[in-house]
Protein backbone atom coordinates (compact mmCIF):
# COMPACT_ATOMS: atom_id res chain seq x y z
CA UNK A 1 0.00 0.00 0.00
CA UNK A 2 1.54 3.58 -0.84
CA UNK A 3 0.65 6.37 1.23
CA UNK A 4 -2.30 7.69 0.00
CA UNK A 5 -1.48 11.33 0.71
CA UNK A 6 0.33 10.83 -2.86
CA UNK A 7 -2.85 11.98 -4.53
CA UNK A 8 -2.54 15.53 -2.95
CA UNK A 9 -3.83 18.15 -5.59
CA UNK A 10 -3.36 21.45 -4.42
CA UNK A 11 -5.93 24.26 -5.64
CA UNK A 12 -2.71 26.63 -6.69
CA UNK A 13 1.07 26.44 -6.07
CA UNK A 14 1.57 27.99 -2.62
CA UNK A 15 3.53 30.55 -2.01
CA UNK A 16 5.14 31.89 1.26
CA UNK A 17 8.70 32.79 1.12
CA UNK A 18 9.85 34.43 4.29
CA UNK A 19 13.64 34.97 4.96
CA UNK A 20 13.12 34.55 8.84
CA UNK A 21 10.19 31.76 10.39
CA UNK A 22 7.05 33.68 10.95
CA UNK A 23 6.66 35.54 14.56
CA UNK A 24 3.05 36.08 16.56
CA UNK A 25 1.05 39.06 16.35
CA UNK A 26 3.25 40.01 12.87
CA UNK A 27 1.79 41.50 9.49
CA UNK A 28 3.38 38.50 8.01
CA UNK A 29 0.77 35.99 10.06
CA UNK A 30 -2.07 38.00 9.55
CA UNK A 31 -1.40 37.60 5.77
CA UNK A 32 -0.86 34.04 6.30
CA UNK A 33 -4.27 33.69 7.95
CA UNK A 34 -6.37 35.56 5.27
CA UNK A 35 -4.69 33.29 2.73
CA UNK A 36 -5.91 30.26 4.94
CA UNK A 37 -9.15 31.28 5.62
CA UNK A 38 -9.73 32.20 1.79
CA UNK A 39 -8.51 27.81 1.13
CA UNK A 40 -10.59 27.08 3.65
CA UNK A 41 -13.80 28.74 1.89
CA UNK A 42 -13.20 27.26 -1.49
CA UNK A 43 -12.84 23.88 0.00
CA UNK A 44 -15.54 23.85 2.03
CA UNK A 45 -17.28 25.38 -1.27
CA UNK A 46 -16.47 22.21 -3.43
CA UNK A 47 -18.81 20.19 -1.99
CA UNK A 48 -18.10 17.52 0.82
CA UNK A 49 -14.86 19.62 1.54
CA UNK A 50 -10.92 18.30 0.48
CA UNK A 51 -8.07 18.14 2.24
CA UNK A 52 -6.15 21.25 3.69
CA UNK A 53 -2.78 20.63 1.78
CA UNK A 54 -2.73 23.63 0.48
CA UNK A 55 -2.33 25.33 3.87
CA UNK A 56 -0.09 23.20 5.18
CA UNK A 57 2.43 23.89 2.57
CA UNK A 58 1.70 27.40 3.43
CA UNK A 59 2.39 26.99 7.13
CA UNK A 60 5.71 25.10 6.17
CA UNK A 61 6.97 27.45 4.02
CA UNK A 62 6.25 30.05 6.63
CA UNK A 63 7.72 27.53 9.31
CA UNK A 64 4.89 28.53 11.52
CA UNK A 65 5.52 25.26 13.20
CA UNK A 66 8.86 26.95 14.77
CA UNK A 67 6.90 29.74 16.45
CA UNK A 68 7.90 28.73 20.15
CA UNK A 69 11.19 27.96 19.13
CA UNK A 70 13.80 30.49 20.25
CA UNK A 71 14.97 33.32 17.39
CA UNK A 72 18.37 32.20 18.08
CA UNK A 73 17.81 28.99 17.31
CA UNK A 74 15.64 29.69 14.00
CA UNK A 75 12.35 30.21 15.21
CA UNK A 76 9.70 32.66 15.96
CA UNK A 77 10.31 33.23 20.09
CA UNK A 78 6.90 33.09 21.03
CA UNK A 79 5.61 32.30 24.51
CA UNK A 80 2.97 29.93 25.36
CA UNK A 81 0.32 32.10 25.88
CA UNK A 82 1.81 34.21 22.31
CA UNK A 83 1.63 30.19 20.49
CA UNK A 84 -2.49 29.69 21.97
CA UNK A 85 -3.57 32.77 20.69
CA UNK A 86 -2.30 31.75 17.07
CA UNK A 87 -3.88 28.95 17.42
CA UNK A 88 -7.60 30.64 18.44
CA UNK A 89 -6.92 32.56 15.62
CA UNK A 90 -5.71 30.08 12.86
CA UNK A 91 -8.69 27.78 14.35
CA UNK A 92 -11.14 30.67 13.53
CA UNK A 93 -9.66 30.38 9.73
CA UNK A 94 -9.60 26.69 9.63
CA UNK A 95 -9.93 24.53 12.78
CA UNK A 96 -9.01 20.98 10.83
CA UNK A 97 -5.58 22.78 10.18
CA UNK A 98 -5.03 24.45 13.80
CA UNK A 99 -5.77 20.19 14.83
CA UNK A 100 -3.47 19.08 12.65
CA UNK A 101 -0.68 20.88 14.53
CA UNK A 102 -1.32 20.09 17.87
CA UNK A 103 1.28 17.07 18.88
CA UNK A 104 3.61 19.21 16.85
CA UNK A 105 3.87 22.10 19.00
CA UNK A 106 3.41 19.57 21.54
CA UNK A 107 6.21 17.49 20.50
CA UNK A 108 8.55 20.96 19.40
CA UNK A 109 8.03 22.05 23.63
CA UNK A 110 8.86 19.54 24.70
CA UNK A 111 12.54 19.06 22.96
CA UNK A 112 13.11 22.83 23.82
CA UNK A 113 13.19 21.78 27.43
CA UNK A 114 15.97 19.62 27.31
CA UNK A 115 17.50 21.18 23.58
CA UNK A 116 21.27 19.16 23.23
CA UNK A 117 20.31 15.40 23.26
CA UNK A 118 20.27 14.80 19.58
CA UNK A 119 16.91 13.40 19.18
CA UNK A 120 16.04 16.64 20.34
CA UNK A 121 18.25 18.85 18.35
CA UNK A 122 16.62 17.06 15.04
CA UNK A 123 12.96 17.76 16.21
CA UNK A 124 14.10 21.50 16.64
CA UNK A 125 16.23 22.12 13.42
CA UNK A 126 13.76 19.98 11.15
CA UNK A 127 10.93 22.57 12.76
CA UNK A 128 12.91 25.26 12.10
CA UNK A 129 13.27 24.37 8.79
CA UNK A 130 9.27 24.19 8.69
CA UNK A 131 9.04 20.31 9.18
CA UNK A 132 5.96 19.02 10.53
CA UNK A 133 5.67 16.00 13.04
CA UNK A 134 2.56 13.87 13.73
CA UNK A 135 1.62 11.54 16.36
CA UNK A 136 0.66 7.75 16.35
CA UNK A 137 0.03 6.88 20.12
CA UNK A 138 -3.64 5.46 20.56
CA UNK A 139 -4.06 1.75 19.73
CA UNK A 140 -7.90 0.70 19.44
CA UNK A 141 -6.97 -3.23 20.21
CA UNK A 142 -5.53 -3.03 23.31
CA UNK A 143 -6.54 -0.43 26.78
CA UNK A 144 -4.12 1.48 27.52
CA UNK A 145 -6.34 4.42 29.33
CA UNK A 146 -6.40 5.39 33.27
CA UNK A 147 -3.86 1.93 33.36
CA UNK A 148 -0.49 2.62 36.02
CA UNK A 149 1.80 1.21 33.23
CA UNK A 150 1.12 1.80 29.17
CA UNK A 151 1.78 -1.67 27.41
CA UNK A 152 1.33 -1.83 23.65
CA UNK A 153 0.67 -4.22 21.20
CA UNK A 154 3.28 -1.90 18.38
CA UNK A 155 6.44 -2.82 19.60
CA UNK A 156 10.35 -1.81 18.69
CA UNK A 157 13.09 -4.68 18.94
CA UNK A 158 16.67 -4.24 18.51
CA UNK A 159 17.84 -5.12 14.82
CA UNK A 160 21.72 -4.59 14.70
CA UNK A 161 22.82 -1.36 14.79
CA UNK A 162 19.22 0.25 14.79
CA UNK A 163 15.60 -1.28 16.18
CA UNK A 164 12.28 -2.19 14.37
CA UNK A 165 9.17 -1.03 14.57
CA UNK A 166 5.65 -2.91 13.82
CA UNK A 167 2.14 -1.94 14.76
CA UNK A 168 -0.92 -0.27 13.70
CA UNK A 169 -1.96 3.13 15.24
CA UNK A 170 -5.57 4.87 14.99
CA UNK A 171 -6.80 8.55 15.28
CA UNK A 172 -3.21 9.98 13.98
CA UNK A 173 -3.82 13.18 14.31
CA UNK A 174 -2.09 15.53 11.55
CA UNK A 175 0.62 12.41 10.54
CA UNK A 176 -1.54 12.03 7.19
CA UNK A 177 0.41 15.63 6.57
CA UNK A 178 3.40 15.04 8.54
CA UNK A 179 7.07 14.99 7.47
CA UNK A 180 8.03 12.80 10.82
CA UNK A 181 5.91 10.97 13.08
CA UNK A 182 6.01 10.17 16.98
CA UNK A 183 4.97 6.50 17.82
CA UNK A 184 4.66 5.48 21.27
CA UNK A 185 5.29 1.88 21.35
CA UNK A 186 6.62 -0.92 23.92
CA UNK A 187 10.59 -2.57 24.05
CA UNK A 188 11.15 -6.27 24.81
CA UNK A 189 11.08 -5.64 28.42
CA UNK A 190 7.58 -4.13 27.95
CA UNK A 191 8.81 -0.16 28.77
CA UNK A 192 7.62 2.65 26.91
CA UNK A 193 9.43 4.37 24.37
CA UNK A 194 8.94 6.53 21.95
CA UNK A 195 10.55 6.95 18.44
CA UNK A 196 10.71 9.39 15.73
CA UNK A 197 10.63 8.54 11.62
CA UNK A 198 10.14 9.75 8.85
CA UNK A 199 6.43 9.64 7.41
CA UNK A 200 8.34 8.30 4.07
CA UNK A 201 10.19 5.79 5.40
CA UNK A 202 9.94 2.53 3.98
CA UNK A 203 7.47 0.43 5.83
CA UNK A 204 5.27 3.14 6.79
CA UNK A 205 2.01 3.44 5.69
CA UNK A 206 -0.54 6.53 5.96
CA UNK A 207 -4.58 5.99 5.32
CA UNK A 208 -7.07 8.80 6.02
CA UNK A 209 -9.90 6.59 7.12
CA UNK A 210 -11.05 8.94 9.82
CA UNK A 211 -14.83 9.34 9.26
CA UNK A 212 -16.11 11.74 12.17
CA UNK A 213 -18.82 13.72 12.21
CA UNK A 214 -16.15 16.57 12.80
CA UNK A 215 -12.75 17.68 12.02
CA UNK A 216 -13.20 15.87 9.00
CA UNK A 217 -9.85 17.08 7.30
CA UNK A 218 -7.44 16.35 10.29
CA UNK A 219 -6.03 13.03 9.00
CA UNK A 220 -7.11 11.39 11.94
CA UNK A 221 -6.36 8.35 10.50
CA UNK A 222 -4.35 4.83 10.71
CA UNK A 223 -0.74 4.71 10.69
CA UNK A 224 0.90 1.25 10.08
CA UNK A 225 4.23 0.55 10.85
CA UNK A 226 5.59 -2.78 8.77
CA UNK A 227 9.52 -3.94 9.77
CA UNK A 228 10.20 0.30 9.88
CA UNK A 229 14.33 0.76 10.65
CA UNK A 230 14.54 3.36 13.33
CA UNK A 231 18.21 4.58 14.16
CA UNK A 232 19.19 4.78 17.79
CA UNK A 233 19.15 8.39 18.44
CA UNK A 234 15.20 8.49 17.11
CA UNK A 235 14.65 6.56 20.24
CA UNK A 236 13.91 8.20 23.69
CA UNK A 237 13.42 5.76 26.74
CA UNK A 238 10.71 6.59 28.83
CA UNK A 239 8.75 7.94 26.47
CA UNK A 240 5.48 7.83 27.99
CA UNK A 241 4.62 11.28 28.86
CA UNK A 242 6.56 12.53 25.66
CA UNK A 243 3.91 15.82 25.57
CA UNK A 244 2.49 16.90 28.26
CA UNK A 245 -1.58 16.42 29.58
CA UNK A 246 -1.90 20.03 30.01
CA UNK A 247 -0.87 21.51 26.83
CA UNK A 248 -2.37 19.09 24.49
CA UNK A 249 -5.59 19.39 26.34
CA UNK A 250 -5.89 23.37 26.21
CA UNK A 251 -4.89 23.20 22.78
CA UNK A 252 -7.89 21.75 22.01
CA UNK A 253 -9.64 24.32 24.14
CA UNK A 254 -7.98 26.81 22.23
CA UNK A 255 -9.45 24.97 19.05
CA UNK A 256 -13.17 25.59 20.18
CA UNK A 257 -12.01 29.20 21.23
CA UNK A 258 -11.28 29.93 17.28
CA UNK A 259 -14.52 28.28 16.55
CA UNK A 260 -16.54 30.19 18.80
CA UNK A 261 -14.73 33.41 16.76
CA UNK A 262 -15.98 31.67 13.88
CA UNK A 263 -19.69 31.32 14.91
CA UNK A 264 -19.70 35.00 15.70
CA UNK A 265 -18.60 36.40 12.35
CA UNK A 266 -20.77 33.96 10.31
CA UNK A 267 -23.70 35.17 12.45
CA UNK A 268 -22.91 38.51 11.50
CA UNK A 269 -23.10 37.57 7.95
CA UNK A 270 -26.19 35.90 8.19
CA UNK A 271 -27.74 39.11 9.64
CA UNK A 272 -25.97 41.62 7.06
CA UNK A 273 -27.31 39.19 4.43
CA UNK A 274 -30.47 39.20 5.49
CA UNK A 275 -33.06 40.83 2.53
CA UNK A 276 -36.25 39.62 5.25
CA UNK A 277 -36.79 39.29 8.88
CA UNK A 278 -39.30 37.26 10.40
CA UNK A 279 -42.99 38.17 10.54
CA UNK A 280 -42.92 38.12 14.18
CA UNK A 281 -40.05 40.12 15.00
CA UNK A 282 -39.29 43.08 17.29
CA UNK A 283 -38.65 44.79 14.20
CA UNK A 284 -38.63 45.41 10.22
CA UNK A 285 -35.37 44.45 9.66
CA UNK A 286 -32.95 41.49 11.10
CA UNK A 287 -29.95 44.19 11.63
CA UNK A 288 -32.85 46.64 13.77
CA UNK A 289 -33.99 43.73 15.75
CA UNK A 290 -33.45 43.55 19.48
CA UNK A 291 -33.54 39.96 20.35
CA UNK A 292 -31.19 39.32 17.24
CA UNK A 293 -28.82 42.16 18.33
CA UNK A 294 -28.84 40.17 21.68
CA UNK A 295 -27.95 36.75 20.41
CA UNK A 296 -25.03 37.91 18.53
CA UNK A 297 -24.06 39.70 21.84
CA UNK A 298 -23.97 36.97 23.60
CA UNK A 299 -22.40 34.69 20.86
CA UNK A 300 -19.77 37.17 20.95
CA UNK A 301 -19.47 37.28 24.83
CA UNK A 302 -18.92 33.53 24.80
CA UNK A 303 -15.74 34.01 22.53
CA UNK A 304 -14.57 36.97 24.71
CA UNK A 305 -14.69 34.05 27.83
CA UNK A 306 -13.21 31.28 26.11
CA UNK A 307 -10.46 32.80 24.29
CA UNK A 308 -9.91 34.92 27.79
CA UNK A 309 -9.70 31.43 29.77
CA UNK A 310 -7.32 29.73 27.84
CA UNK A 311 -5.02 32.61 27.58
CA UNK A 312 -5.48 32.64 31.54
CA UNK A 313 -4.50 29.18 31.49
CA UNK A 314 -1.57 29.39 29.19
CA UNK A 315 0.04 31.84 31.55
CA UNK A 316 0.38 29.06 34.24
CA UNK A 317 2.03 26.81 31.32
CA UNK A 318 4.58 29.71 30.94
CA UNK A 319 5.38 29.13 34.55
CA UNK A 320 5.95 25.52 33.97
CA UNK A 321 7.95 25.92 31.32
CA UNK A 322 10.08 28.71 32.28
CA UNK A 323 10.88 27.35 35.76
CA UNK A 324 12.12 24.07 34.55
CA UNK A 325 15.83 23.47 35.68
CA UNK A 326 17.66 21.00 33.08
CA UNK A 327 14.44 19.90 31.62
CA UNK A 328 12.54 19.11 35.30
CA UNK A 329 9.26 20.93 35.78
CA UNK A 330 8.11 21.49 39.42
CA UNK A 331 5.36 19.43 40.18
CA UNK A 332 3.51 21.80 41.87
CA UNK A 333 3.03 24.11 38.65
CA UNK A 334 2.69 21.29 36.85
CA UNK A 335 -0.76 20.42 38.74
CA UNK A 336 -1.85 24.12 38.71
CA UNK A 337 -1.48 23.78 35.23
CA UNK A 338 -3.01 20.73 34.62
CA UNK A 339 -6.08 21.99 37.16
CA UNK A 340 -6.59 24.90 34.84
CA UNK A 341 -6.66 23.02 31.60
CA UNK A 342 -9.13 20.67 33.40
CA UNK A 343 -11.32 23.77 34.47
CA UNK A 344 -10.93 25.49 31.24
CA UNK A 345 -12.29 22.58 29.14
CA UNK A 346 -15.07 22.00 31.53
CA UNK A 347 -16.26 26.25 31.41
CA UNK A 348 -16.13 26.34 27.74
CA UNK A 349 -18.06 23.23 26.85
CA UNK A 350 -20.97 24.27 29.14
CA UNK A 351 -21.71 27.25 26.70
CA UNK A 352 -19.70 26.19 23.72
CA UNK A 353 -22.56 24.17 21.99
CA UNK A 354 -25.50 25.98 23.22
CA UNK A 355 -23.36 28.94 21.01
CA UNK A 356 -23.34 27.07 18.11
CA UNK A 357 -27.15 26.42 18.40
CA UNK A 358 -27.67 29.89 18.58
CA UNK A 359 -26.17 30.89 15.38
CA UNK A 360 -29.49 29.70 14.19
CA UNK A 361 -31.54 32.03 15.49
CA UNK A 362 -30.54 34.77 13.57
CA UNK A 363 -31.14 33.07 10.36
CA UNK A 364 -34.00 31.89 10.44
CA UNK A 365 -34.60 28.49 8.14
CA UNK A 366 -32.33 29.51 5.25
CA UNK A 367 -29.82 29.08 7.63
CA UNK A 368 -29.68 25.32 7.78
CA UNK A 369 -29.34 24.84 4.40
CA UNK A 370 -26.36 22.59 3.45
CA UNK A 371 -24.79 25.03 1.24
CA UNK A 372 -24.46 27.61 4.59
CA UNK A 373 -22.46 24.66 6.02
CA UNK A 374 -23.19 26.35 9.69
CA UNK A 375 -23.77 22.73 11.08
CA UNK A 376 -20.30 22.15 10.68
CA UNK A 377 -19.36 24.10 14.27
CA UNK A 378 -21.25 22.31 15.92
CA UNK A 379 -19.77 19.07 14.47
CA UNK A 380 -16.18 20.24 15.05
CA UNK A 381 -16.95 21.08 18.69
CA UNK A 382 -18.78 18.01 19.60
CA UNK A 383 -15.77 15.81 18.02
CA UNK A 384 -12.99 18.14 19.82
CA UNK A 385 -14.96 17.31 22.74
CA UNK A 386 -15.25 14.27 23.16
CA UNK A 387 -11.52 14.08 24.13
CA UNK A 388 -11.54 12.78 27.34
CA UNK A 389 -14.91 13.88 28.80
CA UNK A 390 -15.62 16.72 30.54
CA UNK A 391 -17.62 14.78 33.21
CA UNK A 392 -14.25 13.09 34.40
CA UNK A 393 -12.27 16.50 34.78
CA UNK A 394 -15.07 18.03 37.09
CA UNK A 395 -14.97 15.10 39.03
CA UNK A 396 -11.39 15.05 39.35
CA UNK A 397 -11.72 18.69 40.12
CA UNK A 398 -14.48 18.32 42.90
CA UNK A 399 -12.33 15.77 44.35
CA UNK A 400 -9.04 17.88 44.16
CA UNK A 401 -11.27 20.81 45.88
CA UNK A 402 -13.00 18.59 48.47
CA UNK A 403 -10.49 16.24 49.52
CA UNK A 404 -6.85 17.67 48.00
CA UNK A 405 -6.46 14.82 45.80
CA UNK A 406 -4.34 15.47 43.16
CA UNK A 407 -5.93 15.29 39.16
CA UNK A 408 -4.40 12.44 37.35
CA UNK A 409 -1.21 13.66 35.03
CA UNK A 410 -1.09 10.75 32.57
CA UNK A 411 -0.92 12.07 29.16
CA UNK A 412 -4.96 11.14 28.75
CA UNK A 413 -6.51 13.17 31.55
Amino acid sequence: MVNQKQEANHQEPPTFTLSKPIKAGSHELDVLLAKIAENAEKRRSSGNGSHPFYAIDLIKQSRLGALRIPVEMGGGGASLRDLFKVVILLAEKDSDVAHILRTHYGFVDEALLTPNTELNQMIITRAAQGEIFGNASTEISSRNVGDANYVFETTVSPDGEGYRLNGTKSFCTGTYYADWVGVRASNLEGTTVTVFVPTNREGVELEDDWDGIGQRWTGSGTTRFKNVFVYPYELVENGAEFTSNYFLQLYLQAIMAGILRNVVSDASKLVLQRSRTFSHGAASSALEDPQIQQIIGQLSSNAFAAEAIVLSAADAQDMVFNSATDGVKNNDLIHNASLQAAQTKVIIEDFAFKAATQLFDVGGASAATKSKNLDRHWRNLRTLASHNPAMYKARAIGNYVVNGTRLPLNRYF
